[in-house]
């Protein structure tokens, strides 16, 4: 029975991965799907003063249970994004409602992918961190907040990441743009 079993499952997996191709032929090839591009958002917790070049940003970490509360503002995995103008100060009031776990932000180079830890991050924007952003038991804990202060000083492709080990390799992270041409916004 098992050997039957066995045997209709390799089957079954060689057709799907094109095994019945002929081998003088390449395997088909499909339309790449293209993603829609993300919409522009009207959010409260993001506020731009164009006069006073300033941005800021309510950010909640565990805001939903999305992602095991491994989110900000129920964003995670690289969803949504954060554009501010290059050369704005931005202040982000961090705040940790997940009820069980302690979580930091901090902007860093946006990749491909993140590592399960980090030893030493160092903020791209001097005051873009928040404390012990490694801990898990000094980082902002439930029930916390904090606020950081900093200048986007150079136009580029960031992300808010969290720090705590294994954070940012399940996906808290945020895409954080800082646009050359003044725009401004959160896409969801």
């Amino acid at each position: 029975m098992r050997i039957k079993a066995l045997s209709a499952a390799l089957l079954f997996g060689i057709a799907a991965c094109g095994g019945d191709q002929p081998a003088d032929q390449p395997p088909a090839t499909q339309d790449p799907v293209e993603q829609a591009p993300a919409e522009a958002a009207d959010v409260d917790w993001f506020q731009v003063d164009e006069d006073a070049q300033t941005v800021t940003i309510e950010l909640i970490a565990g805001s939903t249970s999305a992602n095991n509360h491994w989110n900000y503002n129920g964003l995670h995995g690289g969803a949504g994004e954060i554009t501010v103008p290059e050369g704005f100060t931005v202040t982000i009031n961090f705040s940790n409602q997940d009820p069980g776990m302690a979580h930091s932000v901090g902007i860093g180079e946006a990749q491909a992918t993140y590592p399960a830890s980090y030893t030493s991050p160092t903020p791209v924007f001097e005051g873009g961190m928040s404390s012990n952003p490694t801990s898990m038991t000094d980082s902002t804990m439930p029930g916390e907040s904090e606020t950081i202060t900093f200048v986007a000083e150079t136009a580029g492709e960031y992300a808010l990441i969290c720090y705590v080990t294994g954070h940012a390799a399940n996906g808290m992270i945020l895409p954080f743009i800082v646009s050359d041409d003044g725009s401004h916004g959160v896409r969801m």
